[in-house]
């Protein structure tokens, strides 16, 4: 059997599941490595294919770990973190030695094993509270929390290690993924899926703040196309940072009125204190995206709220594994669903044949 091209760090968690399961449909071999601190295998039972995966349980911070996950493969999806603003507010060394430490030691090893491209999963709060709005990549950082010095640093290490070491890297900031594959549990949840839970459970959203704050919300499916279009770039990538987004901002109080639209009814929404490290508005420039990659969001988010409603019913009612599979069916009879990553799957079929 022939060694995998892909490694996917945090492959068995949100994104990581998203990006596994598009490349396996594209008749990939990959492989993951994941030690299921937030990501569960669960993620990925949903895959027909599942002789095309390859599982390794491990640390992004054990140098063992990572080569045996590294060995022979050509291009590493770095999505493993410990995500999450409140966390880092929390527990600020341990968010730095996982997403900095970590990071490091990935492409470390990558370099040293013979890995050609790093695409890393960076994070729109590197920006911060910049006023400006739409967010570029040639604006100041202004980090406001221990995840966001975390992953705007990653950034700086990936770019050193292309000029230095001559490893090809790209830094993707992502704006607020959403979609199939992320839960709602535990305090640190992001805010679609615990709005989704609380409507389908009966119990009033939770807005930290007067809601009128803006989120530029991504669908996983873009996501997944900029990551594809990422690693297959014929471009000499040397540390470049793009925003992946929809490209467009919304209230989370309007996010609301969507939900109940979808749900068919009205959901409660109480309000809450804002927390500290959270921003108050977000909205992407993807231009610099659509100029190197050829990204477009093809999925707006509106679209992505029934998909992301029907797994979480799915893993309210039957748990992960039957969720994973019932969210694989609807792409599967969805042609809308599944166009939003044809054409970079397109991209990754042509490059290796």
């Amino acid at each position: 059997m022939s060694t995998p091209r892909y490694l996917i760090t945090g492959g068995a968690g949100f994104i990581g599941s998203n990006i596994v399961a598009a490349l396996v449909a594209a008749g990939e071999r990959v492989r993951v490595l994941d030690n299921l601190a937030t990501g569960m295998w669960e993620n990925l039972d949903g895959i027909s294919s599942s002789s095309a995966v390859e599982r390794i349980e491990g640390d992004i911070r054990d140098p063992e770990a990572v080569a045996k996950a590294a060995a022979g493969v050509e291009v590493v999806f770095h999505e493993a973190a410990l995500g999450s603003v409140p966390r880092s507010v929390e527990d600020p060394v341990t968010s730095d030695a996982v997403n900095v430490g970590g990071t490091v030691t990935v492409l470390d090893v990558a370099r040293r094993v013979g890995v050609r491209r790093v695409v890393f999963a960076a994070s729109s709060s590197a920006y911060g509270e910049t006023p400006v709005l739409p967010k570029r990549e040639d604006m100041s950082p202004m980090p406001l929390s221990p995840y966001a010095v975390t992953k705007l640093a990653c950034e700086s290490y990936c770019r050193v290690f292309s000029s230095i070491y001559g490893l090809e890297t790209m830094c993707l900031r992502y704006f607020n993924v959403f979609g199939p594959h992320q839960t709602p549990e535990g305090p640190y949840a992001a805010a679609i899926p615990r709005f989704v839970d609380a409507a389908l459970a009966g119990r009033p959203i939770r807005i930290f703040g007067d809601g009128e704050q803006t989120r530029d919300f991504c669908f996983v499916d873009n996501a997944v196309r900029a990551n594809l279009l990422a690693a297959t770039s014929p471009r000499k990538l040397a540390g470049e940072v793009v925003n992946i987004a929809g490209g467009r901002c919304v209230s989370l109080n309007a996010l609301c009125v969507e939900i109940g639209r979808v749900l068919g009814r009205t959901p409660a929404v109480e309000h809450g204190p804002p927390r500290p490290g959270d921003v108050r508005h977000s909205l992407a420039d993807v231009s610099l995206a659509r100029e190197l990659l050829g990204y477009e969001p093809s999925v707006r988010w509106e679209d992505g709220i029934a998909p992301t409603v029907a797994y979480l019913e799915a893993l309210r009612s039957r748990g992960p594994a039957e969720a994973a599979r019932r969210s694989a069916e609807m792409r599967a009879q969805s042609p809308r669903e599944s166009a939003s990553v044809a054409g970079a799957m397109s991209n990754v079929v042509a490059l290796f044949r």
